[in-house]
């Protein structure tokens, strides 16, 4: 079970502004370096690296960082599978995003980088949808996964972006859930703009998770080793700002679950930014309420796993991406729950790093006939509540 401190001074330094004075708020041990690494074996599950987490708020900027964070634990591979693309209501919220960028940045006949690519689905949108040229940079890509009907139109590079490939040019930059997992957040955003050059027009766009809604919403289950770096719409801001960046746009999206920002490097602001921002002591109160009310979320969650077991009834998670392993790693589940659902056909067979449960499709459940099913996104809950039913089960289902 996860370690939940008291926040205290320390001697960090805020990796994203250089602030002395980070202030530690929450603490786990010996969870897994890699949540989402297919793991064909229970006993390969249970053995995976670990790694600590030790988050600390800088007071200066708002930044949220695990201070015990090592790059060297980070090996991206074939292996790593992140796709979220089997899931229709994933894929409605990519169409639609790919959509908007098209048409407010006039993404047509362009040539677009996507940093941090993953299996290539949302740069195979904007380049089919806007007849855009693309490169993409990942070392998890897996040639062959791709879904675009035109290759000529995308090339896929298994690698990190990094100063070897700056001699690239693009119009646009775009970079999905892939800050989170960087360290040295200001030396990844000067790297970035690289491609764009002297480019008068050139933008970037990147999405990352909101930490504010992590914190009030205390979802520990959101909090994992690979997302080092964690963005409140101000600290964003003021990490874009310092690094050279105007910020054209900043807003929530997918239930306010992610935050994006398109921003252009070293001209004035056309249009006002949105005031989205959390002041500082709005985000302090957040990161000092958390520590209390994760601590009683962790409590309600093993009353209620438990109290499930001992009635003999049978529970699952649905999910087996970083969420869910996240939540079963930071409860310690083990007996209480069994299975856990996810609809990546890929993950099939597959076990949940550090607790080593067995990843099902959701075809495996009327067969199981869970009790109890816990969606571990509760953005995914009517897909999911349709799925069930289609299969003839009506379990007790509920959100993390």
């Amino acid at each position: 079970m996860a370690d939940i401190i008291s926040t205290v001074s320390t001697n960090y330094t805020c990796p994203n502004c250089g602030s002395p004075g980070m202030s530690v708020f929450y603490e786990i041990k010996a969870v897994p370096v890699h949540s989402v690494m297919l793991l064909h074996t229970r006993e390969a599950a249970l053995a995976c690296a670990r790694g600590d987490i030790k988050l600390g708020f800088c007071g200066s900027c708002g930044f949220i960082s695990n201070v015990a964070f090592d790059t060297g634990t980070q090996k991206y591979s074939s292996s790593y599978e992140e796709n979220q693309a089997f899931s229709s209501t994933f894929n409605s919220f990519h169409l639609n995003l790919a959509l908007r960028l098209i048409e407010r940045f006039g993404l047509h006949d362009k040539d677009i980088i996507e940093i941090g690519c993953g299996k290539g689905d949302f740069l195979t949108l904007l380049c089919e949808l806007g007849k855009n040229r693309g490169i993409g940079f990942d070392p998890a890509y897996v040639y062959g996964r791709s879904p675009g009907k035109d290759s000529e139109r995308t090339a896929f590079i298994k690698d990190f972006y990094s100063e070897k490939y700056a001699g690239y040019r693009a119009d646009f930059i775009c970079c999905k859930m892939t800050l989170e997992h960087i360290r040295n957040t200001a030396d990844f955003l000067r790297l970035a703009r690289h491609p764009l050059g002297g480019h008068p027009d050139g933008l970037v766009f990147f999405q990352v998770p909101d930490a504010v809604r992590i914190l009030r919403e205390a979802a520990f289950w959101d909090i994992y080793y690979e997302h080092c770096s964690y963005f409140s719409t101000a600290s964003l801001r003021r990490l874009f700002e310092r690094c050279g960046f105007d910020i054209i746009d900043l807003w929530r999206n997918y239930d306010d679950q992610y935050l994006m920002i398109a921003a252009r490097p070293g001209r004035e602001i056309k249009t006002p930014a949105p005031v989205l921002e959390n002041d500082l002591e709005e985000m302090k109160h957040d990161v000092e309420c958390f520590s209390e009310n994760c601590l009683k979320k962790i409590d309600v969650w093993n009353l209620k796993l438990r109290q499930m077991k001992k009635q003999g009834k049978r529970s699952v998670i649905w999910g087996g991406g970083s969420k869910g392993v996240a939540f079963l790693t930071t409860l310690n589940i083990h007996e209480e729950i069994q299975y856990v659902v996810d609809i990546n056909p890929h993950k099939n067979g597959t076990y949940t790093a550090g607790t080593g449960h067995k990843i099902v499709t959701p075809d495996f459940l009327p067969k199981y006939k869970p009790d109890l099913v816990i969606v571990m996104n509760p953005v995914y809950l009517e897909e999911i509540r349709k799925n069930l039913i289609g299969m003839g089960l009506d379990p007790e289902l509920i959100t993390a």
